[in-house]
């Protein structure tokens, strides 16, 4: 996967277009994980046994879909620390 930001998407600086495809390339994967987890943990309640498994599975899907905001949270914050372009070019 490329470490490049979209074309269409216009950023002050390249260091906060790379930034922010690498907190996307995150959110991406803790979306597949928690899709994973909820697919799974959903086929084993069809049986008895392994109930207890999907339920488990059920609660970390849901682990991730709370982390998955946190990672917005924690790239807009990061992305605001950067030097805006005029400074970047200054030092």
């Amino acid at each position: 996967m490329s470490q490049q930001p979209r074309s269409w998407m216009k950023f002050s600086t390249r260091k906060h277009g790379v930034l922010y495809a690498r907190y996307q390339a995150i959110y991406d994967g803790v979306d597949a994980l928690a899709a994973i987890a909820f697919i799974v943990g959903s086929a084993l309640f069809f049986s008895e046994s392994t109930k207890t498994m999907a339920t488990w599975l059920f609660l970390m899907g849901s682990v991730f879909f709370a982390v998955r905001p946190l990672v917005h949270l924690v790239r807009d914050f990061h992305l605001a620390r950067l030097p805006e372009q005029a400074e970047a070019e200054e030092g």
